[in-house]
């Protein structure tokens, strides 16, 4: 749709001088997302992929966990009072036989930092919802040289952030390191439940010998959605929260935080990371 970026005009100065200039900036604009023509949450996005963010956002709720359980996905027409089409409101339908989760303006929303939940029951919630549960024993075993080559390989995938310098990303990696897929947007979360999304869609669901890795931090709804999608590992260029490390730990997810250069920091699920002297000391 053309809506990724938009040029502003600023006035941009370097030192003593100063000139007016257009500027590209990524586009944020609101998505809601319906489940059977319900109201069910509105998120901050950039445009693009929504389909698969709406998806991918379901199965971060336990609602979706297969392709086959998704009957369509479409655009509302009709999104504003004059009818028009704004691309900002997406409709999932289940397929027949799907249990529609009960929806309510009081749902059970575990996914922000601002739910009203407290730690052991927000742990509860994502541990008794996944559907695609982290195998403690399974996944890669993953070298800290293998995992110091990730953030590059990210950033390399980064096309909009080059022209922009406004965006988070996230990319599914390999267990050799190769890059599977990466998806950019205003928001961390957003940009994988569009990887998310886009696995569910494509038959990949669980991830389970995959590595997530994500730019900025690891908060808590982070670990939240890759333990919904069975991703074994998470590794993040800054650090994670104390309620992100307790649910990765319960969850049997390997977490990796400040991971820049050949410097990182495991959090949880260490025995897969394959140290060369066999054992940290």
């Amino acid at each position: 749709m053309g809506r990724v970026t938009e040029r502003r005009r600023v006035l941009r100065i370097r030192g003593a001088a100063a000139a007016h200039r257009a500027d590209t900036l990524v586009a944020e604009e609101p998505l809601e997302i319906r489940l059977n023509g319900r109201a069910l949450a509105i998120t901050m996005r950039t445009p693009g992929d929504d389909f698969a963010l709406a998806t991918g956002f379901l199965v971060s709720e336990g609602v979706l966990a297969a392709a086959d359980e998704v009957a369509n996905v479409v655009y509302c027409a009709g999104a504003t009072a004059d009818g028009a089409n704004t691309y900002n409101v997406v409709d999932v339908r289940l397929a027949s036989g799907v249990p529609l989760p009960d929806i309510t303006l009081e749902r059970n929303v575990y996914t922000t930092s601002s739910c009203g939940l407290c730690g052991k029951a927000s742990l509860d919630a994502v541990r008794t919802a996944t559907r695609l549960p982290v195998d403690p024993a399974g996944g890669p075993r993953l070298t800290p040289a293998l995992l110091a080559e990730l953030p590059g390989r990210l950033r390399d995938a980064q096309a909009v952030f080059d022209r922009t310098g406004g965006l988070h990303a996230a990319a599914l990696f390999d267990a050799d390191g190769g890059l599977l897929d990466a998806a950019e947007d205003v928001g961390r979360h957003n940009a994988v439940d569009k990887l998310v999304g886009r696995a569910l869609r494509e038959g990949r669901l669980p991830l389970a010998e995959r590595i997530l890795m994500v730019s900025g931090r690891a908060s808590f709804e982070l670990v939240q959605k890759a333990v919904m999608a069975g991703v074994p590992v998470l590794a993040a260029v800054s650090a994670p929260s104390s309620l992100a490390v307790d649910l990765a730990r319960e969850s049997g997810l390997t977490l990796v935080g400040f991971l820049r250069g050949d410097s990182m920091n495991v959090y949880a699920g260490e025995d897969r990371i394959a140290l060369a002297s066999g054992r940290a000391h």
